[in-house]
């Protein structure tokens, strides 16, 4: 038990150094854990999850390029046009156009343009920034859980058909996105009212005393209305859509029963008929996205070195990395210990199958990225024997990295706001994504178990 403990120290040594450095570093040093269990301690490697990494390359190489075509200039205008049109609804408006970005195109990093408008739009109307920008930078990330194209749903859909839970993206996303959905709108309840109005609020006030202080807040605009959107970028656009309309299109014939997807024999013959399987849906995935890249490349003048060079395909390449190390020295530490952990927790999941949210939400604080905390823990959950509708329901537990703000989405948010009413808290915990961020998780992890109750 002793050297269980000291190789456990050892993995959330890894993760946590890891998280200090960030970026690529997460999954780097999570290679050094590896090492010293494998090469030092003598434990057999567990299994890298190539699966969701070629899932995680197709998509990411997709929105890459739609960005570099200028597809999501297009789309951010788009959001822009309807936060300007209800500027009183923002608190409301905003996580929602966050969320639904982020849900199109399975990463939260897309927001960055948005939200200095969000901000901008707030401060003009008089309203606290603080109020919309801490949801929508929440809202950006809960989105992943709820996008078909995202990390964490791939990795659930793959881990779960592996372990006998068959479902597909589409079923995923029809219990994440309502659950979701109320636990922004709980969220955004709740942040409606929080803190003080900015003409009552003595901080602000002082600030706007100071001349250059109240022109570095007021002296600008925050806008893409004014970029010109040329119409290959819309056209990427219907591409993009048209791509997730087809991954959808097999999903729904496999649900009603009529499943399109293309069969190939297993080699296995019984009484002499050949077994025949259908092809993953995460394979169809890659194929969809892969081919609707080289469209808007061919058909939208998108530019390839644009995409590599972008925001999106950047991040996308981190998240590949810090999954690949994160998820194999994860899996090598609990097969090597799985037998002594399905003794130990047998009893707490059978009686209370939900708490394995709080594993997820406690993980994902240390490790920032959902895909990474569902291809670590789910393999797990399976094996104490919780049952798929279960951790299907709590699916959104596994984002919980807002808990100390460090992730780019938080830092960043609290740049935008120059107003300086987004904080990150004097002592770390006390900062502005705390209380939405928390709200929204409960509320969706509740709401999503409530749903699989009633749908399976």
């Amino acid at each position: 038990m002793t050297l269980m403990i000291i190789q456990l120290l050892i993995v959330l040594l890894a993760l946590y150094v890891g998280s200090r450095y960030g970026s690529l570093a997460l999954g780097a040093i999570s290679g050094i854990g590896l090492a010293i269990l494998v090469l030092g301690f003598g434990m057999q490697p567990g299994k890298p999850p190539t699966d969701v990494i070629y899932i995680i390359i197709a998509a990411v190489t997709c929105a890459g390029i739609l960005q570099a075509s200028g597809g999501m200039d297009w789309l951010i205008q788009l959001a822009e046009r309807l936060l300007r049109k209800h500027p009183n609804h923002i608190t409301i408006l905003a996580p929602l156009c966050t969320f639904f970005l982020t849900v199109l195109v399975g990463t939260g990093h897309v927001v960055y343009t948005l939200m200095p408008i969000i901000c901008d739009i707030a401060l003009k109307k008089g309203i606290r920034p603080e109020r919309p920008c801490g949801v929508a930078s929440i809202a950006s990330q809960v989105g992943i859980t709820c996008s078909p194209i995202a990390a964490a749903v791939a990795s659930f859909v793959v881990i779960s058909n592996a372990n006998g839970f068959e479902i597909n993206n589409l079923q995923v996303i029809a219990i994440t996105i309502p659950a979701c959905i109320c636990g922004i709108m709980a969220a955004a309840a709740v942040s409606y009212k929080r803190g003080l109005d900015l003409d009552k609020d003595p901080a602000f006030q002082a600030r706007l005393k100071d001349p250059q202080m109240k022109e570095y807040m007021y002296g600008s605009t925050a806008s893409v209305l004014d970029k010109e959107v040329p119409k290959e970028a819309k056209r990427a656009v219907y591409i993009f859509l048209a791509a997730l309309a087809v991954i959808v299109l097999f999903s729904v014939f496999q649900i009603a029963g009529h499943d399109i997807r293309p069969k190939f024999p297993t080699g296995k013959v019984i009484d002499g008929v050949a077994q025949m399987k259908p092809l993953a849906m995460n394979v169809i995935i890659q194929i969809v996205m892969i081919s609707a890249a080289a469209f808007m490349i061919i058909c939208c003048k998108a530019n390839p070195k644009k995409a590599v060079s972008g925001a999106v395909w950047q991040s996308g390449m981190v998240a590949v990395v810090a999954i690949y190390g994160i998820a194999w020295l994860a899996d090598t530490y609990f097969a090597n210990y799985m037998d002594v952990m399905q003794g130990g927790l047998k009893d707490i999941v059978q009686h209370y199958p939900w708490a394995i949210a709080i594993a997820f939400f406690a993980v994902s604080v240390l490790i920032n990225s959902q895909g990474a905390v569902v291809v670590a823990m789910l393999p797990l959950a399976y094996s104490l024997g919780i049952e798929g509708p279960v951790l299907l329901g709590v699916l959104p537990s596994v984002y919980g990295y807002f808990f100390i703000p460090n992730y780019p989405s938080d830092i960043a948010t609290v740049n935008f706001d120059r107003s300086g009413t987004t904080v990150i808290g004097k002592y770390l915990l006390n900062h502005s994504f705390m209380r939405p961020g928390m709200t929204s998780v409960i509320v969706s992890t509740i709401v999503g178990l409530l749903l699989v109750k009633i749908f399976y």
